[in-house]
């Protein structure tokens, strides 16, 4: 499991406020919920790029909005998680949306994501590895979008 998502498990199991205030965060643009700085800031201060740093508030939202209590299952990739969510329930939209979702930019990556997060409430995610691939959204070769393609088409 990536450091941060430990972070936020451990922060969780002190203080369940936590994956309240994190969940509200994601009414607001990364990053700009004030209530969110204590439970990512310690985490990210090092972090000086604008979009590493959003993910960072981006990711905690999600994983707070997502969270589960007796979640079973090992973690999927973001890819291999919307595959499994189509064949199980058989959704014709979910590819569409997919598809959005590799074509969204940073702008409107937050809201795509958000509602993809939503459909997927029964798959365990990785997180760590979804941070990891945010991080490098912006990539000319589009390197994570790829990969998620790739995992989605050989899943379905």
């Amino acid at each position: 499991m990536n450091r941060f998502i430990e972070h936020l498990e451990k922060l969780n199991a002190k203080e369940t406020k936590v994956r309240a205030v994190l969940r509200r965060s994601l009414a607001f643009d990364p990053g700009t919920y004030v209530d969110a700085y204590p439970y990512v800031e310690p985490f990210v201060k090092n972090e000086d790029k604008s979009w590493r740093r959003e993910t960072f508030y981006l990711v905690a939202g999600l994983w707070a909005s997502h969270w589960r209590v007796g979640r079973s299952g090992v973690p999927m990739t973001f890819g291999k998680a919307c595959a499994v969510y189509q064949v199980v329930s058989g959704s014709t939209s979910t590819e569409r949306r997919f598809i959005a979702l590799l074509d969204a930019d940073v702008d409107q990556l937050p809201h795509r994501l958000r509602q993809m997060v939503a459909l997927l409430k029964e798959q365990s995610i990785d997180f760590g590895d979804l941070l990891n691939g945010l991080r490098y959204w912006g990539d000319d070769r589009k390197r994570i979008q790829n990969a998620w393609a790739r995992e989605f088409y050989q899943n379905i």
